[in-house]
């Protein structure tokens, strides 16, 4: 009589093993820590770049604010259930418009700039591949019936469009702030301005080529979450919905948020996209630049909240057509 083979559960992988309540407080400490060890590495390329123009942070509450910061984003993208992909590219889009102020009109080196936001990426990216895992949106190979769309997501022209289309509307927007009111603007709020000869030499193929960086990370962070979103719970209550049997109250939230799953994600990936990249702007803008008035930070960071919403609402555009399912 054959003996019956014996099979083991199978074992738990690592990430399973880490108590819930200290995920996200290891995911703080090894950002941090890369952070730094990254930054240290890197002040040897840089050669006191930053440092020429930026402000003195001394003071324990302006360190504490930093940090208290730094925490908030790793907050949002952990709390929001974004995996690496996600976080990367909300950092890379809400890190972009300071450092490219630094390199445009304060002469700060380009290397200087890609080699900051290549860590302030990496240093979400790591941790966050580590503690948490790839979400199916962000997988080629991601089985059937996974996301919604994904002959749409996966394919390579739609790819190179929807990242075009992102980085045309963000030169669109800084390119129409450069040839009109921004000039002046940063010669009143800017007090440590060194040079603004970009702005009325800026050439919009030139703009298009430089933000390609940020029409993918915008494609990642909003068109290819939110096309490949899955119908839920909210979609069949919306689908039954009667406005001859549904109370006032009813009426009023399917007004307002009677959307599909894939609508409801891009609003709140946008809406947060716009926060975290105005208050991030504003934030590195005022406190770390030399001589930069409150008043002018908003101002810069107006530009690129404007161009992260209006990319929004083309993407939601680009999706409500015929051969993209709700």
């Amino acid at each position: 009589m054959a003996r019956r083979k014996q099979t083991s559960p199978p074992s738990l992988t690592w990430r399973t093993r880490i108590p819930t309540l200290l995920r996200f407080p290891l995911l703080v400490l090894f950002s941090l820590t890369l952070s730094s060890g990254l930054y240290t590495f890197a002040s040897g390329f840089t050669a006191g770049d930053l440092s020429s123009v930026s402000r003195s942070i001394d003071d324990w509450w302006q360190v504490a604010g930093l940090i208290g910061w730094k925490t908030a984003e790793l907050a949002v993208g952990w709390w929001g259930e974004y995996d690496n992909v996600d976080l990367a590219s909300l950092t890379v889009l809400s890190h972009a418009p300071h450092l490219y102020l630094l390199t445009t009109f304060y002469g700060i080196r380009p290397t200087t700039m890609i080699s900051c936001l290549a860590i302030d990426a990496l240093t979400a990216y790591i941790p966050f591949s580590l503690l948490r895992d790839v979400s199916a949106t962000h997988q080629s190979r991601a089985p059937k019936g996974a996301v919604s769309n994904r002959s749409v997501i996966n394919d390579l022209s739609v790819r190179i469009y929807t990242s075009l289309l992102a980085a045309g509307i963000y030169s669109v927007v800084v390119f129409g702030s450069f040839s009109s009111w921004l000039p002046v603007y940063l010669i009143i709020h800017f007090d440590g301005i060194r040079d603004i000869s970009a702005a009325h030499s800026a050439a919009l193929p030139f703009l298009i080529f430089s933000f390609l960086p940020l029409g993918v990370a915008a494609r990642e962070f909003l068109f290819t979450t939110a096309t490949g979103a899955k119908p839920d719970a909210h979609d069949h209550k919306v689908a039954s919905f009667n406005p001859e049997t549904a109370t006032l109250g009813e009426t009023i939230i399917y007004n307002l948020w009677g959307h599909s799953k894939r609508t409801r994600t891009l609003i709140k990936r946008t809406t947060t996209l716009v926060l975290v990249t105005a208050f991030h702007t504003w934030l590195q803008t005022y406190v770390a630049i030399e001589g930069t008035e409150g008043y002018g930070a908003a101002g810069w960071s107006g530009i690129w909240t404007v161009a992260a919403t209006a990319t929004g609402l083309a993407y939601w555009w680009v999706g409500d057509v015929e051969g993209v399912s709700d």
